[in-house]
């Protein structure tokens, strides 16, 4: 059970697609969800059994990643 647990999968809400980086001690959860209100991307980061999660609708994907890719290119220029 990557990504998710037992709790999403009894309520319905097992991950499409699920991504999972490990980095020092985090551990960040990317899973690809669908719910009534259409399909969205659960970014999970677990420090040491501390949660904190944001939801992020798919359709927002591409800008998202976009800002991530100008925050990589500035800290490459830095």
């Amino acid at each position: 059970m990557l990504g998710f647990t037992a709790n999403d999968e009894e309520r319905g809400n097992s991950a499409l697609h699920t991504e999972k980086i490990f980095h020092e001690r985090k551990v960040f959860f990317l899973d690809l969800k669908e719910n009534d209100r259409g399909r969205f991307v659960k970014i999970t980061e677990d420090v040491r059994g501390r949660r904190d999660t944001i939801m992020l609708p798919a359709e927002l994907l591409e800008e998202f990643i976009e800002g991530l890719q100008r925050c990589a290119d500035a800290d490459r220029t830095m």
